[in-house]
């Protein structure tokens, strides 16, 4: 059985690699101690999210926190090429399956998109906590798949800031139902930033394409059946992923 994962801040780490033991409290501390219910000797994993991890085992355990004893502590470098998935909002509770299974599968940045055609919109304190809940999500989903790096997700964007990201990216994708070009014979590149744009559920509007071509963004095609908006991310990336040494 895998060693469950925990976070803790860079600093800690890095002392716990001189002093040996590694104090895990706070929110961590309980949902290992009285979630998980681990105890002496047992085998944990202890990361930042931001490539530093520390193999560890159970010193002494209470009811609200741990004592590690620290093992092995590996920096793990940044993956490439990177990749950052445009998520326009999904209605419900799509947006938070978006998040979580884009995580596992590997992508590194997600950028909620307020599209033209999204039913569901954040606004003010609503849009505060929806954002936030997204955070939540992808940092359970790397604990969760055991990533070293966690993805970051950005505050909610525009058209232009898209536009912005298709012209800077190495691989610019816009996901079109009626695209010629099938995603599986896209060339990824093997470093730099590869941007890919999942429209709403009521598709991406005329206006939307274009100034996404303008911005250099080539539309691709999935495949011969169209996914819901909440599942493409998670399969776009898939495919890329797959063409690349990250999945090798």
């Amino acid at each position: 059985m895998s060693a469950p994962v925990f976070a803790a801040a860079t600093a800690a780490i890095r002392a716990a690699a001189t002093s040996g033991q590694l104090l895990l409290d706070g929110g961590e501390g309980r949902h290992a101690a009285l979630v998980r219910r681990l105890g002496a000797g047992e085998r944990v994993v202890v990361t930042d999210g931001a490539g530093l991890t520390l193999d560890a085992v159970v010193a002494t355990a209470s009811r609200t926190r741990l004592t590690l004893d620290v093992g092995t502590v590996t920096e793990h470098s940044a993956p490439q090429p990177r990749l950052t998935v445009v998520q326009a909002l999904p209605k419900g509770d799509r947006g938070e399956l978006a998040v979580e299974t884009m995580t596992e599968v590997g992508v590194d940045t997600l950028v909620p998109w307020a599209a033209e055609r999204c039913v569901t919109r954040w606004r003010d304190e609503r849009g505060a906590k929806a954002l936030e809940h997204w955070r939540s999500t992808a940092r359970e989903a790397a604990k969760q798949s055991r990533r070293a790096h966690w993805p970051t997700v950005a505050p909610l964007a525009g058209t232009e800031t898209v536009a912005d990201l298709l012209a800077a990216a190495g691989l610019a994708v816009v996901l079109h139902e009626e695209a010629v070009q099938p995603l599986a014979a896209a060339t990824v590149p093997a470093a730099g930033d590869v941007v890919v744009v999942v429209g709403p559920e009521g598709g991406l509007s005329p206006a939307e394409l274009e100034r996404f071509a303008a911005a250099g963004g080539t539309a691709y095609r999935l495949g011969p059946t169209v996914l819901r908006t909440s599942t493409a991310g998670t399969v776009a990336a898939a495919v890329l992923l797959a063409a690349t040494p990250r999945w090798r």
